[in-house]
């Protein structure tokens, strides 16, 4: 249990679900409709799939070793490492966990004949490493490279299936065989931005929940350099541009009769950032701040869960 508990076993099954729902609702419809077989079957998938969950796992193995002295004052209660799991075995398998997952992503890699994709393995380990040591002490730069690093987890998936290359240049909507679809590439570049946006909020609530233990360790956090109010602030902000495309969405679907799409992202996805932006300054507690990052949370899992609503309109 407590390495279930070092590795955050329920994100690592958050990120697991994203990709299998990415390629079952998005890219394997697409990729049945082909002349040319698609690279990610589902062995490849699962390969690949299984290097972003280790690096991942990796990534907060090395986040928690270098969190000790943090931790201690934020969350003493909920720690593993050193009081259960030695601070030497937790490094042993941080390093195990990344060669294997390169091992998978070459796998894949080779039989697409582009090693030139490890690359975006590689760089995500690099970037864990050096957020665990530097970035998330540093101002506003931390929060941008997990970001950028949970919309990874989705174009990784675009860079791995050359099938999709051609959507590239394409329209919003593409004729597949008798079908129009929505272009694959435009739809998961939209979750990824959701993606993007909503992590960075949870990041800067995050950082405002243990604002007392980065600052007694001289980390320069938005909280920190501005203060609990305008962090909350430009949080919220983010939200508005999370919020703006998506009742825009909601009620584009709704004009054209797509009530099922439609009223999910409407009941799912705007009412509740909605809701959200206005609960996050009722109050400046500890306790407060870490229902705002659960929130966040659960937003995000409804989100990925309209793809099974994608899905079965599309395929209707």
């Amino acid at each position: 249990m407590a390495w279930l508990k070092l590795i955050r076993w329920n994100n690592l099954i958050i990120i697991l679900l994203t990709q299998l729902l990415v390629w079952a609702c998005v890219i394997a419809p697409i990729g049945r409709m082909s002349e040319v077989p698609f690279l990610l079957d589902a062995g490849n998938l699962l390969l690949l799939s299984l290097s972003t969950v280790l690096i991942a796992a990796a990534g907060y193995i090395i986040n928690d070793y270098f969190d000790v002295r943090i931790d201690n004052i934020n969350k003493p209660d909920k720690m593993v490492l050193e009081k259960i799991i030695p601070r030497r075995l937790a490094i042993i398998m941080h390093t195990v966990m990344n060669i294997v997952a390169l091992l998978c992503a070459a796998a894949v890699a080779r039989k697409g004949g582009h090693y030139s994709w490890l690359f975006i393995q590689f760089g995500c380990s690099l970037l864990l490493w050096f957020y665990s040591t530097h970035f998330k002490r540093q101002f506003i730069t931390g929060n941008l490279v997990v970001a950028l690093l949970t919309a990874l987890t989705i174009v990784v998936l675009l860079v791995y299936e050359p099938g999709l290359y051609s959507y590239f240049h394409s329209t919003a909507f593409v004729l597949q065989g008798e079908k129009v679809l929505a272009n694959p590439v435009w739809v998961l570049g939209i979750y990824s931005y959701f993606a993007f946006v909503l992590t960075w909020m949870r990041e800067i609530v995050k950082d405002m929940e243990d604002y007392r233990g980065d600052e007694a360790e001289g980390c320069v956090t938005m909280p920190i350099k501005w203060g609990l109010k305008k962090a909350g602030d430009f949080a919220r902000v983010l939200g508005v541009f999370a919020l703006l495309p998506l009742v825009i969405a909601a009620g584009t679907l709704l004009l054209h009769h797509d009530w099922g799409l439609g009223l999910y992202v409407a009941a799912a996805l705007v009412i509740p950032i909605l809701l959200w932006l206005f609960f996050l300054p009722r109050r400046a507690t500890t306790a407060h701040y870490g229902q705002a990052s659960r929130y966040l949370k659960l937003i995000m899992v409804s989100g990925i869960g309209s793809l099974i609503i994608y899905y079965l309109e599309a395929n209707a």
